[in-house]
């Protein structure tokens, strides 16, 4: 049975395409073989960072959506990855109501995962109380607390909102801080989770090696949290 990943969370600058781009390398490094969607038109990390795994999609063109179950239900033996940009979930949403397509994954057999990428902010909860009212249990959900601000999320704690989401069986995993400096290197660089961890001897401003620690002791923590999952 496919496993559809949605990478999404509506809010722009939670993180989600650094999560989506987590899934894609964890998958490589166990050997999960999947195939990745790009719904960011401007700058798609997916795209950019794992060419060699990911196409582009059009969020309100329902044939290239399309291609997202179809491309599912041919390859079952692929998980599907899909990083959705910020303020796509009308688009989604609409494609999801009116082509039936939650109806049609349970008819086929696959699962639809949604990968809620959230901050410590009041607007990150109301947005998945908002999604919570209209998927309901129709959705298998993760919440992500990226720890991007803080590792406070006591407003998600105490808003009732993560309560409603667990008893709809959803999943919670914690994705800790990247030092920044290191993100923007590997962002300005381009580099793969896996070419920021391993010494680049052809680039003179390649990340140092306690910089190269930093990321695997990050990677090493978000791998354990993504096990616990069963991804």
């Amino acid at each position: 049975m496919s496993t559809i990943h949605l990478i999404g969370g509506e809010k722009g600058g939670v993180g989600k395409s650094v999560v989506a781009r987590l899934l894609a390398q964890y998958m490589i490094d166990h050997e999960l073989p999947f195939i990745g969607f790009d719904t960011d038109r401007s700058h798609g990390s997916l795209l950019r960072f794992y060419t060699d795994y990911a196409s582009p999609t059009i969020i309100d063109d329902y044939q290239s959506l399309d291609a997202i179950i179809e491309t599912a239900s041919e390859h079952p033996e692929q998980r599907i990855l899909v990083d959705l940009a910020a303020q796509t979930h009308y688009p989604l949403a609409q494609w999801i109501a009116e082509s039936g397509v939650l109806e049609l994954a349970e008819e086929l057999g696959i699962s639809i995962c949604y990968w809620n990428v959230m901050d410590s902010g009041k607007d990150c909860v109301d947005l998945l109380d908002k999604l919570l009212n209209q998927f309901g249990s129709k959705l298998n959900y993760i919440l992500v607390q990226n720890q991007l601000r803080d590792d406070n999320f006591s407003i998600l704690e105490f808003s009732g909102v993560k309560d409603r989401a667990i008893a709809f069986d959803a999943k919670v995993m914690t994705l800790k801080r990247l030092h920044a400096p290191v993100m923007t290197k590997i962002d300005s660089h381009s580099y793969s989770f896996w070419a920021a961890k391993n010494k680049d001897i052809e680039n003179l401003n390649t990340l140092g090696l306690l910089e190269r620690q930093r990321v695997k002791i990050w990677l090493n923590h978000a791998y354990k949290e993504l096990d616990a999952l069963d991804v």
